[in-house]
């Protein structure tokens, strides 16, 4: 019996024992950790749009010196617009190279337009020129008349160049003629590269109060663009030549020449245009320069006036001839 007991007792402890030990658990150990805090995060922080560099005042002027077509305008804005505004180089860059971008894609595309163009021109298109016409009358103690006209034409081929020319000019003093020269010739240029070209010559000239009452003239050579501009342009060029001359002496010659020639053109403005062409010829024995200055002024629509001064210069003239020979013109000028 009293080991009976001693079971009972043993085993009432064990079935107790779970439950003293859920309450132990229960008891914070002193040396433990304690439990980590709930995290809560925090909000964002609010988005702040950045403030322009650029004031849109000066954004605005920009764009309206790029929408105004004029490039050194709008280069001139923008170089003002990078002092007003010194923190904002980076977006005034933008601006400058999406317009210099846009500039560039608009001049590719018209030159392929206009190179698709001209490989499709028939022969009599594409043509382009000038005619000029002036005139003069004094009366009193001398009775005069005087006359000129001229004609140019040119035709540009994806290739080819063609160039003609025709003048005639008249002066009676008195019921004698004073003045009669005429001029006329055609240039072919064939452009082998951007610059550079070859061309040839065919010339007629009549002079009798230079000399000569046929001149003919054959060459060929190579000319260059030295400017290519949109507003000036400067072209040289350089060949030998044939010259077969019929004086009014009846002494005939031919001979090899050498040829240098020039042609200069300013657009000073929009109505006025500044010209300068001029021709040599070195021969043995003889030697003539012919040049022409002239400025137009554009008048209403495709007229003009144009002021002209005309030096002709023969070395080797006749007896009874003038070596030098000058001519200032007033004419109107018609573009086609």
């Amino acid at each position: 019996m009293k080991q009976c007991a001693l079971f009972l007792s043993f085993f009432s402890l064990f079935l107790v024992a779970p439950a003293h030990a859920q309450d132990a658990a229960a008891i914070p150990i002193p040396f433990a950790d304690p439990p980590p805090p709930p995290i809560i995060e925090a909000p964002p922080p609010p988005v702040i749009p950045p403030k322009p560099a650029l004031d849109p005042a000066i954004r605005n002027m920009i764009d309206a010196a790029i929408q105004g077509g004029d490039f050194a305008s709008a280069e001139a804005v923008i170089k003002y617009a990078r002092v007003a505004a010194p923190g904002a180089d980076k977006e005034i860059d933008a601006i400058e190279s999406a317009w210099k971008t846009e500039l560039a894609d608009n001049d590719a595309r018209a030159a392929d337009e206009r190179r698709a163009r001209l490989a499709t021109a028939g022969v009599l298109e594409n043509w382009k020129g000038e005619a000029e016409l002036g005139g003069s009358r004094s009366t009193g103690t001398t009775q005069s008349f005087g006359v000129v006209a001229s004609a140019d034409a040119t035709r540009e081929g994806l290739a080819w160049k063609h160039t003609l020319h025709a003048q005639a000019e008249f002066q009676q003093t008195d019921g004698v003629r004073t003045t009669e020269r005429i001029r006329a010739w055609w240039q072919p240029n064939y452009k082998f590269s951007a610059r550079g070209y070859a061309y040839g010559l065919a010339q007629f000239e009549r002079d009798p109060f230079a000399g000569y009452d046929e001149r003919y003239t054959a060459g060929t050579g190579i000319g260059y663009s030295l400017i290519t501009g949109p507003r000036i342009k400067f072209d040289l060029e350089g060949g030998p030549a044939v010259r077969d001359t019929r004086s009014i002496t009846g002494d005939d010659s031919t001979r090899l020449v050498g040829r240098g020639s020039m042609k200069f053109n300013w657009q000073v403005s929009p109505t006025l245009q500044f010209t300068q062409t001029g021709s040599l010829y070195l021969e043995h024995g003889d030697s003539n320069v012919n040049s022409v200055t002239a400025l137009d002024t554009k008048l209403i629509g495709a007229l003009k006036a144009r002021l002209s001064y005309n030096i002709q210069y023969e070395k080797d003239a006749p007896v009874g001839t003038r070596t030098l020979n000058t001519q200032s013109r007033a004419t109107l000028v018609y573009s086609f």
